[in-house]
């Protein structure tokens, strides 16, 4: 138990790469700007509503454990942003990915006056700037910042926006939630602006009153004009010193252009005959976007998918070891063999030769600027396949067209148990088929939709048995395999022949679990994580450890000798629970 628990923790940390770290920062400063704005947005109600939330605000993020996590991540988070001007080398022809990291590095030197004056003066004098004091010094000592203020907040929210939709878009509620995000996404700073301008002009016309002033911009509050002269030089070195960091980011560029043109050119050559030459450091899938070359990637080349892999041909002992985060990848989908790479993460150093595995017919290096429901979401689905035993013995002592009739007769059967059960059948291979459970549901009522359809099914096929017991020797048997995990789900096919599927790990575990079923003796196989997640008892079915070929862990599963038993268990469970 203890040997699994740390391998699952190896495999989640080989997982974490410089993106992931990125993200998690990038979620933190939202958070962050999220309840400031609706902090802002209170002042079209009054500046009293203003003061009352900013409270609750500075409460939380002041709280030092708080605290140290959003200066960590605004640290990170912005040094990762330089990092990435730095070692970018191509984006996508779309303007959306450049302009996502313009907006992000010039956040800093938008902001970085407003956190001195406000956070560090608090620091260094102990004044006391909340909302009267910044909106006075925005609306009557200098309004010429209102117009900074604004673009400061339209860049740092757009900016916001646009990272969290590359990073929600292949998530399977994205698509239906997406207008209602898009709304909050035009409302929410809207709201900030409208209560920035009414509460600065409220300020505005309050600060008139001499007793106004005595008690809201007193030199304890907006500090000496000593301390302001050292809050502004602190503010101005920083611009400068920021400044410096990029204009140093881009000078590395340049160098380092210079030294891999210097370092040589390596030639890549694709299946399909194209050849291209590039300088040393590029990734493959850089350089198939520098010269426009179709190649498939999902994800836009930030390892979340495998759908760039290629195959070396030759030897592969003098390219770089995978990174953590592509072997991370690569063991997801199974690819053992040291010639498949993800070309976004390979970086030759000499010539090289490859094929595509995914084909550039179907998507090109641009793919992720398609529609995502064409693409592919990554959604967690539960997948049940069922297979008709003992077809081969029926079709030899029967017309084909006799047995075509029973198969078609058994599918329809459990098809109907499928959709009744609020699921969705989906291939047809043979007399078997796949069906998924949660492409409307969340995931612990797609796990009891699905073990409910392995019950139905075995209701629906012992009446098909019935109504053909004159026409058969022996009742059709089947075996079900279920197994729920993150997948992808999307269009497959070339051209006109396009059909909506899943492919993942879980699937391929569901086919798995479904063979087992021969060589276990019974007619269901549930894995563990369903079973727990749809709210049955820990022993409420044998359980046991199986091995699954091409995974290196054994799967906790669950078996049922018959179907019917299952439907017992889903009997019990609704009695507990009323």
């Amino acid at each position: 138990m203890r040997a699994s628990t740390y391998q699952s923790l190896r495999t989640i940390l080989r997982g974490i790469g410089v993106r992931q770290i990125r993200l998690a920062c990038a979620l933190v400063l939202f958070s962050y700007l999220l309840s400031h704005f609706l902090n802002h947005g209170l002042g079209i109600i009054s500046p009293q509503a203003l003061a009352d939330g900013v409270a609750f605000h500075v409460a939380f993020w002041r709280f030092l454990p708080v605290a140290i996590v959003f200066y960590t991540a605004a640290i990170v988070h912005g040094g990762l942003g330089i990092w990435a001007l730095y070692q970018r080398r191509q984006f996508s022809r779309r303007a959306i990915e450049p302009l996502q990291l313009v907006l992000g590095l010039s956040i800093p030197a938008l902001i970085f006056a407003h956190i001195v004056g406000v956070r560090l003066g608090q620091a260094m004098y102990g004044h006391d700037k909340l909302y009267p004091q910044v909106l006075y010094a925005y609306w009557v000592t200098s309004p010429a910042r209102v117009w900074l203020m604004t673009i400061t907040v339209l860049v740092a929210w757009i900016h916001g926006c646009i990272g969290l939709h590359f990073w929600l878009r292949m998530k399977r509620f994205y698509r239906r939630a997406a207008p209602w995000l898009l709304g909050c996404a035009v409302l929410i700073p809207t709201l900030a602006l409208l209560g920035f301008y009414q509460g600065g002009r409220t300020i505005r016309a309050e600060s008139t009153a001499p007793q106004w002033r005595a008690d809201n911009v007193s030199e304890r509050q907006m500090g000496t004009p000593t301390e302001q002269m050292t809050l502004e030089d602190i503010a101005n070195g920083f611009l400068i010193a920021y400044l410096g960091l990029l204009a140093a980011a881009l000078l590395a560029r340049a160098v380092r252009t210079l030294h891999e043109r210097r370092g040589g050119i390596i030639t890549l050559s694709y299946n399909n005959g194209r050849i291209v030459r590039v300088p040393k450091g590029l990734s493959v899938l850089e350089a198939s976007l520098r010269h426009n070359v179709p190649h498939a990637s999902v994800c836009g080349g930030r390892a979340r998918c495998s759908t760039c892999r290629i195959r070396i041909i030759g030897d592969c002992s003098q390219l770089p070891p995978p990174s953590p985060r592509e072997a991370f990848v690569l063991a997801q989908v199974g690819a053992t063999d040291p010639s498949i790479r993800l070309a976004c993460q390979l970086r030759p150093s000499g010539d090289l030769s490859f094929f595509q595995l995914f084909m550039p017919s179907v998507m090109s290096a641009n793919t992720h600027a398609a529609s995502p429901a064409r693409i592919g979401q990554e959604r967690y689905l539960v997948s049940l396949f069922v297979d008709m035993r003992g077809s081969t013995r029926l079709a030899e002592t029967r017309l084909p067209f006799d047995t075509v009739f029973i198969v078609n007769r058994f599918l329809g059967a459990v098809s109907q148990a499928v959709i009744a059960s609020g699921g969705q059948p989906n291939q047809f291979v043979g007399d078997g088929m796949l069906a998924l459970f949660g492409l409307a549901t969340d995931p612990a009522a797609a796990c009891r939709q699905a073990i409910s359809a392995a019950a139905a099914i075995a209701g629906h096929v012992a009446e098909l048995n019935d109504l053909l017991c004159h026409d058969l020797r022996e009742p059709i048997r089947f075996g079900i395999g279920i197994h729920g995990g993150e997948v992808i789900v999307g269009e497959i096919g070339y051209r006109d022949h396009m059909v909506f599927t899943a492919l993942g790990d879980a699937v391929n575990v569901a086919a798995r679990l479904q063979d087992m079923t021969k060589s276990l003796g019974c007619e269901v196989i549930i894995s563990d994580q369903v079973c727990v997640a749809a709210g049955l008892a820990a022993d409420a079915l044998d359980s046991r450890e199986v091995e699954i070929r091409g995974r290196t862990e054994p799967l906790h599963v669950r078996t049922a000798e018959t179907a019917k038993a299952v439907a017992t268990l889903l009997e019990e469970r609704e009695v507990i629970a009323v």
